[in-house]
């Protein structure tokens, strides 16, 4: 039995299921597709005229068994951030919709964004609404998996042929975990989902199947993993480190270092500490040859030789500044946190010409446009840049991501993913309200994180180079 046969099995017992345990009658279910590819869209919002609200699962159904709308005539205002709906009704954006016992409507939304939202990949209800609605669902556990309601900022690596997935602070249905969550999953063609359907995550758990600490420190507070490298230790066997953070919540940190994974607990243990500079910043490492010698780039400002004796003694990591003399160098012993202090990332919209305010997120180097892409970030907003170095500089950008008055930070992108040799490009974030002003919190998406794809021979992309 294949993949999808298996997820459509697995949807009717569960669909059966819940309505044989009264968790409701059959529901009335409603796809909202992108009109451009017919695609179902995630985070679309469908609400009644008393506010009462549904919001598409990662395939865009909703399933509604709500026993005062089944059998009649309602009118839902439908909304998405980065989408438009272009029919209205009294005036209002949305639909009337005849909301029978198992009947079925389809909505179509029109894509304002140039990335495309996919799917969410943590928290509980992934497709929720499909399952119910008795659907085929891509992944193998599409309710609940780690015990996870909610994660904060992912950081990624490749280790031992498999993707290691390592997130912040995580909320479970009755505990938090504050010590780094973690997952693994297969890259794609070697047993894993294509990128496009979702992602199967097998989580590290410990108590009740809750995902579990993956650096526990003794000493109290927050323990962040800012980042994901490999190295070979002495005897040339590949070892995957980890740059940390512990810190009293949103304060400078307590304790900075570097962690090693001990694959026989499957745990992060202490490694190097290594001094504290500014404040936490997610990291995206890429490996770099400059000069005949491998460097990790932490970030595109911090680097660090690929060698086992070189991470671990601070005095040669190198930061990139301005000299005394005004030019930009490499010089080691200084480690810098705030690449937008540099002057580096002065960022201005390609179409309007203005500062975006945008801060830079992550740089990854693409073989489609053969030159190296920043994401960068504002509030809610994710902006494309291009540079021919990594350390910059970068110029202009365009947006290609917004969330009017939510969150969406930390932004990821996910070269192992890329296809047509880099054509297409995939990238997450923390969907959050957090740190905006949004209005009310999102149900299920809520601190999560969130996928999308990019066209990067889209021509709105087009940038002065």
């Amino acid at each position: 039995m294949g993949r999808s046969s298996r997820g459509l099995l697995l949807s009717v017992l569960l669909g059966l299921a819940g309505r044989a345990l009264g968790l409701g009658g059959v529901p009335f279910v409603v796809r909202v597709t992108d009109d451009a590819t017919g695609r179902g869209v995630p985070l679309v919002e469908l609400t009644t005229l008393d506010q009462v609200a549904f919001v598409t699962d990662s395939a865009g159904v909703v399933a509604i068994d709500d026993p005062a709308l089944l059998g009649r005539r309602v009118f839902f205002h439908v909304t998405s951030p980065g989408y438009e709906v272009r029919q209205r009704v009294f005036g209002e954006v949305g639909a009337v919709l005849e909301v029978r016992p198992g009947g079925s409507a389809e909505l179509s939304i029109h894509r304002q964004d140039i990335a495309e939202r996919l799917y969410r990949v943590t928290g509980e209800g992934i497709y929720r609404d499909s399952v119910l609605a008795g659907r085929p669902v891509p992944i193998a556990r599409p309710l609940e998996n780690g015990g996870v309601l909610g994660q904060d900022t992912v950081t990624t690596a490749l280790y031992h042929g498999r993707i290691y997935w390592i997130w912040g602070d995580t909320t479970g249905f009755a505990r938090y975990n504050f010590g780094a969550s973690g997952a693994t999953s297969e890259l794609p063609g070697r047993g894993g989902l294509d990128p496009a359907l979702g992602i199967d995550l097998h989580y590290f758990t410990g108590e009740e199947g809750f995902s579990r600490p993956m650096l526990p420190l003794s000493e109290p507070g927050l323990v962040w993993i800012e980042g994901l490298f490999t190295v070979r230790d002495p005897s040339g066997t590949e070892r995957l480190l980890a740059t940390y953070t512990r810190q009293a919540g949103l304060t400078p940190p307590l304790e900075c270092g570097v962690a090693l994974f001990d694959d026989s607990r499957n745990v992060f243990v202490p490694w190097r500490r290594r001094p504290c500079a500014g404040s936490h910043r997610s990291s995206h490492p890429f490996r770099l040859s400059v000069g005949g010698r491998d460097y990790w780039y932490l970030y595109p400002h911090l680097r660090v030789p690929d060698d086992w004796a070189a991470i671990g003694d601070p005095a040669r990591w190198e930061s990139y500044v301005r000299t005394a003399e005004g030019r930009w160098a490499w010089r080691p012993g200084e480690v810098r946190s705030d690449p937008a202090a540099t002057g580096l990332f002065p960022l201005a919209d390609a179409r309007t010409g203005k500062a975006t305010g945008a801060y830079p997120s992550c740089v990854t180097w693409n073989a489609f446009r053969r030159r190296w892409i920043l994401l960068a970030e504002r509030v809610g907003d994710v902006y494309y840049a291009e540079a021919d170095r990594p350390e910059g500089p970068w110029r202009e950008a365009v947006r290609v991501v917004h969330h009017e008055h939510y969150n969406f930070y930390n932004v990821a992108s996910h070269p192992f993913f890329d296809q047509q040799d880099g054509r297409i490009i995939y990238f997450e974030g923390t969907y959050t309200a957090t740190f905006s002003d949004a209005r009310h919190q999102t149900p299920r998406y809520d601190y999560n994180q969130v996928m999308y794809r990019l066209r990067l021979d889209d021509p709105r992309l087009a940038l002065a180079h």
